[in-house]
């Protein structure tokens, strides 16, 4: 099995028999500020976050293995995507262990509102991303 094949296999196997992360999203009541499930993309969730709370975010993108399109647009992961002030991580670590759910840091919330990329080199870099929009 090539690589491609095995992560289009496990990509299949979290499409057809998702795992909902309920207990995380229990656990972390009293410290994410917002959370939402990945299901029309990873950058597309986030907007509807970034745009209800009326803030906006600087996204790394250096912890993504594989390509940046399925990463940040695709969709149906049925993972949770949630905020949580910086100064709660110890606490959200925690949560994690304790719900077996592991976690990735992505970035940050900030005031300035719009949705900022830094590609893996530390620059800058444009959203050309599209997410699934039900509405369109």
């Amino acid at each position: 099995m090539t690589v491609q094949a095995s992560t289009f296999n496990g990509a299949r196997k979290h499409l057809e028999r998702p795992t909902p992360r309920v207990a995380l999203g229990i656990a972390l009541r009293g410290i994410a500020t917002s959370a939402i499930d990945i299901s029309d993309g990873l950058l597309g969730d986030l907007g509807h976050i970034l745009k209800l709370s009326k803030v906006g975010a600087t996204v790394q993108t250096g912890w993504i293995k594989g390509s940046l399109e399925y990463a940040l647009a695709g969709g149906d992961d049925y993972e949770l995507l949630f905020t949580a002030p910086a100064i709660k991580g110890d606490a959200v670590e925690a949560i994690a262990k304790q719900s077996s759910v592991q976690i990735t840091r992505i970035g940050r919330i900030e005031a300035e509102q719009g949705l900022r990329l830094v590609a893996p080199n530390g620059k800058p870099m444009t959203n050309t991303f599209v997410s699934f929009d039900h509405f369109a």
